[in-house]
């Protein structure tokens, strides 16, 4: 494995507003940022993660707090090992929680199928899951710097609730041609 580098921000902002606190904190996370405990955090060296960094670093300062930036590696291979294994860790939890997700949308699927309640209304709402699904993968996969363990199979449930979803889809379109009247079906 190659030498990776990273940026490592530490900061201490005042208890209180916590509101700010959190803000900081949400931040860091929404960058993929893997905490090495509190106040002290790790990010891939990219110009987008240091640009990022310096704008929260000002907004630290602004919040009467302090915040220490510096380029880091591993001291050696298997300190960098460790660091990968926090940051796939990290994803590997939202890859989880992500598949749970897939699955309790695939199981509601599945009561709607057994229950032959065949609506375009629920189709619709299934679409819009669906779709809520793609863009949290997404995002997942954006802050998954070095390919997580889970990544694979959270692509697979995607794709498998895509084709459960389309699978419903024909039910729905069928069960709606049943019911149409048979002169409606004969102008169409």
């Amino acid at each position: 494995m190659a030498s990776l580098e990273w940026l490592l921000l530490t900061y201490k902002v005042p208890a209180e507003p916590a509101r700010k606190r959190v803000s900081i904190w949400r931040k860091l996370k929404g960058m993929g940022a893997v905490y090495l405990q509190g106040g002290v955090c790790l990010l891939p060296k990219t110009d987008d993660h240091l640009r990022r960094l310096k704008m929260l670093e000002n907004e630290i300062a602004e919040a009467e707090g302090e915040a220490l930036l510096l380029a880091t590696v591993g001291l050696d291979q298997k300190q960098q090992e460790k660091v990968v294994a926090r940051f796939n860790a990290d994803r590997d939890d939202e890859y989880k929680e992500f598949i749970e997700k897939c699955l309790a949308f695939e199981a509601e699927i599945d009561d709607e199928t057994r229950n032959a309640h065949f609506t375009f209304a629920e189709l619709e709402e299934n679409e819009q899951e669906l779709m809520k699904f793609r863009n949290w993968i997404e995002k997942i996969r954006k802050l998954d710097f070095y390919g997580a363990p889970r990544a694979g199979e959270a692509a697979e449930r995607l794709q498998r609730s895509e084709a459960i979803l389309d699978a419903y889809a024909h039910n729905v379109f069928a069960a709606q041609e049943e019911n149409r009247p048979p002169e409606a079906a004969k102008r169409s």
